[in-house]
């Protein structure tokens, strides 16, 4: 029997983009317009009229904009939503908080050569509202989930010579969040590779350092890996962890996309695989595909402690269901339980 078609709904204020969006998602069959709404009042009547699958929201709107439009609108009535973004710094920052607020994702609209830049803009826009049809987002209705605190068992050791290392793609931004933010401040380094355009990844790191007990930073090249730190890899870089003497760095790199993305997970992973072997844990986090799986085999074999966030708690059980069927996680987790599972690892020897 054949699917039917994914229902979007448009929001935009401009009569033109609502056009132009509308012609440009008809052209996936899979996909059926079911509505535009030019403001965020009209856009909720016709959700409770028209029940899309997923709505494809404007960042910037009149009456409400897009965040406080999420704020509301997602304990009430979860949906999948893939901003629509400038790539303005308001624009940027509006859109960090969108995904904080409850969006799975977001497409950057063009700045240049627009009608090159705008063929590719609606490429994108169709596979992440596919993408977004397959999210889990109920778990924003009546209320957000609470990060349990993360209190190891024993003395959380200041030690240079272990390593946290996290993959993440579709969701994970609100994702780190709650794994990050209960980290101790003298939690060995972390590492991150979260799937992010350029820009985005430092306005991210910024976002989260407001949150965080350790300081969080985009990366640089030669970056220390230190407790009380956390390194997000750029988002047009590939990061990997390499040892100089007695410390860890990070080294960047421009290498072409490995697994379709650069930053790479899978970069990332095999070389803590490489350098900190048994120091290490690996986490994975939320995300489409496949990106990091066979790499996080690598790290449980060369002795880290490996998890998968489990699939009630994922936006999109896609990275760390492949991680957990491809054996390289040895167990999937809540994500609640996450901080709490790392610093039993990185203070609790047993169950290697």
């Amino acid at each position: 029997m054949a699917r039917r078609p994914i229902k979007v709904l448009i929001v935009d204020d401009s009569a033109l983009v609502r056009e132009v969006l509308s012609r440009g998602l008809a052209l996936d069959p899979d996909i059926e317009v079911v509505g535009a709404a030019p403001d965020p009042y009209t856009a909720r009547d016709m959700i409770v009229r028209l029940r899309p699958d997923v709505l494809s929201l404007d960042v910037e709107l009149p009456r409400m904009d897009g965040v406080e439009f999420l704020r509301r609108l997602m304990p009430q009535h979860p949906l999948p939503v893939v901003m629509v973004s400038s790539m303005t710094e308001s624009g940027k920052e509006v859109t960090i908080r969108a995904l904080e607020a409850g969006a799975v994702d977001f497409v950057s609209k063009p700045t240049s050569d627009m009608s090159s830049g705008l063929r590719q803009m609606l490429i994108e826009l169709r596979t992440k509202i596919k993408i977004a049809s397959t999210a889990n987002v109920a778990h924003w209705k009546h209320s957000r989930r609470e990060s349990r605190p993360a209190v190891p068992k024993g003395a959380l050791l200041e030690t240079t010579h272990k390593v946290v290392a996290i993959g993440a793609s579709t969701g994970g931004t609100e994702a780190l969040r709650e794994v990050l933010a209960p980290l101790p401040a003298q939690t060995p380094g972390v590492v991150v590779v979260q799937h992010m355009p350029p820009d985005f990844t430092r306005m991210f790191a910024e976002r989260l350092n407001r949150v965080c007990l350790m300081e969080v930073r985009e990366a640089s090249d030669g970056d220390r890996v230190v407790p009380g730190r956390i390194l997000i890899a750029p988002g047009d870089r590939h990061m990997r962890v390499r040892r100089s003497g007695s410390v860890y760095l990070v080294q960047l790199s421009d290498e072409p996309s490995v697994c379709g993305h650069k930053p790479s997970v899978d970069v990332l992973f095999r070389s803590v695989a490489a350098t900190a072997g048994g120091n290490a844990v690996g986490v994975m986090l939320t995300g489409m595909g496949a990106d990091g799986a066979d790499a996080m085999l690598a790290m449980r074999e060369a002795g880290a402690r490996t998890m998968a966030q489990d699939e009630a708690t994922s936006v999109v059980y896609g990275m760390p269901r492949e991680a957990f069927l491809r054996g390289g996680a040895q167990r999937q987790v809540s994500l609640g339980d996450i901080a709490g599972r790392i610093l039993s690892a990185l203070v609790d020897e047993e169950g290697r």
